[in-house]
């Protein structure tokens, strides 16, 4: 079980992107044995298997790529802190991080996780692909009183996940 060091208060926002850099999606994909990444190009033993498109990435390094414009099939963009295309089955992972050291509006974000993804889906349907929603969250949440709201998370076909990206999650090529 990990102990939560990030602090709080003023220090949220600073310890909230180190707990994002500490479980970066790319960083976690570099450490398997014949994975790459090029640009926003993932590699497993030199073939391409997806992109890595956090962000605003997502806007334009895959969607306007392929001729989508975001504004003809939702209101505004919606910045996934990670995004993971995958060819192989044709799956858009959406990963949200959340940190929190305190009683504050990240305990009410963790309830839009099917917003989000019927969000993401919508944006995706043109391109056929399947969307799956992830959080990855800190030992914060694994107090009782969020409960109900990691029920719901797994009532509406979304994830979550303690303290690390979940690369078995994932359909990684030689994970599966």
């Amino acid at each position: 079980m990990s102990i939560n060091t990030y602090g709080g208060g003023n220090q949220t926002n600073i310890n909230g992107l180190k707990f994002e850099q500490e479980t970066s999606l790319n960083q976690a994909l570099l450490k398997l044995k014949g994975y790459s990444i090029n640009e926003y190009k993932v590699f497993y033993n030199g073939v391409e298997i997806g992109l890595s498109v956090p962000q605003t990435k997502l806007y334009t390094k895959f969607l306007k790529e392929r001729g989508i414009n975001y504004k003809e099939y939702i209101s505004k963009q919606y910045r996934p802190d990670e995004a993971l295309y995958l060819y192989n089955t044709n799956t858009m992972y959406i990963i949200e991080k959340k940190f929190q050291h305190g009683a504050g509006s990240v305990d009410e974000k963790l309830q839009t996780c099917d917003f989000k993804k019927m969000v993401f889906t919508k944006l995706l349907a043109p391109l056929n692909i399947k969307v799956e929603y992830i959080y990855v969250l800190c030992d914060w949440f694994k107090k009782d009183c969020y409960n109900d709201v990691l029920e719901y998370i797994r009532a509406k076909n979304c994830y979550y996940f303690y303290n690390e990206i979940p690369l078995t999650q994932l359909s990684l090529p030689h994970l599966n």
